[in-house]
């Protein structure tokens, strides 16, 4: 068993492919059209046949006070890994991506947390020394 699909809630899934693919680098994998919505997919570059990440909507009732409760609390809704978090933190920076945490060392990992602007926060981690 493996890992095929996950998602991350959105509030406008144009507003979401646009931050997924030309500021975070993510390739769009599959678009279908449900009603006024999308099946929305995007994978990364280094890994086409990978896990795919759902651009999901965020129309159910339930999902809005749940992401507002993960950013109030600093939260990360899901965590990509990169091979250097100091060297994606400047150039996402550059792009105009705000963080709410800067590259932060703990042990094993370096983090930091980012704004989707799609209504979640997004870690990004990389993991030291193997």
């Amino acid at each position: 068993m493996k890992i095929h699909l996950t998602s991350v809630f959105v509030d406008d899934q144009d507003k979401a492919l646009s931050f997924y693919t030309d500021v975070l680098g993510f390739v769009k994998k599959t678009e279908v059209p449900i009603g006024a919505d999308r099946w929305l997919t995007v994978v990364s570059p280094e890994d086409p046949d990978g896990t795919e990440l759902l651009l999901e909507p965020d129309g159910h009732p339930a999902v809005k006070p749940y992401k507002n409760a993960l950013v109030a609390d600093g939260i990360p809704a899901t965590q990509f890994a990169v091979d250097d978090v100091r060297a994606e933190f400047d150039r996402l920076s550059a792009l105009g991506v705000k963080f709410t945490q800067e590259p932060l060392d703990m042990g094993p990992v370096t983090t930091a947390v980012l704004d989707d602007t799609c209504g979640n926060l997004i870690q990004i981690v990389q993991h030291l020394g193997g």
